[in-house]
């Protein structure tokens, strides 16, 4: 679903520190830091916030034969 690498990935593609996003997601700030540092389980629906606020932001997450993250490409209308 996510990883803490992807996390900490999408999180630098979209210049956010860990504040910004647990507000983004609207999460504790330590539940990021304990996410991204590989400590405790996190129950799926965190999970899906987190990414939920993630691709808001434009990242796009790529699980093929390994898991990514990117920025999402957008289209400029003319």
């Amino acid at each position: 679903m996510l990883t803490s690498a992807q996390c900490r990935a999408a999180r630098g593609l979209v210049d956010w520190n860990q504040q910004q996003l647990a507000d983004a997601a609207g999460v504790g700030v330590a539940t990021i830091r304990l996410f991204e540092a590989g400590k405790g389980e996190q129950r799926r629906s965190t999970l899906s916030v987190i990414r939920q606020a993630l691709e808001a932001a434009g990242v796009e997450f790529t699980n093929g034969d390994q898991p990514g993250v990117r920025l999402r490409r957008f289209s400029r209308k003319t």
